[in-house]
């Protein structure tokens, strides 16, 4: 779960600075980067949201 936590963190931070690139100075290329961590973090949270459950019952 641990592992995952920090992929997450990564892959938000990547996230964060794309969409910052593409609102500040309309980097097209970096919006696109943005739209693809965002579909891995919605991927990777439902997996979080899964692994909690199953600890959490533990």
């Amino acid at each position: 779960m641990e592992n995952l936590v920090n992929k997450i963190k990564e892959t938000y931070a990547a996230f964060s600075t794309d969409a910052s690139l593409q609102i500040e100075k309309s980097n097209k290329a970096a919006g696109a980067r943005a739209r693809k961590a965002s579909l891995e973090l919605e991927k990777m949270l439902k997996e979080f949201r899964k692994v909690s459950l199953e600890q959490s019952k533990k």
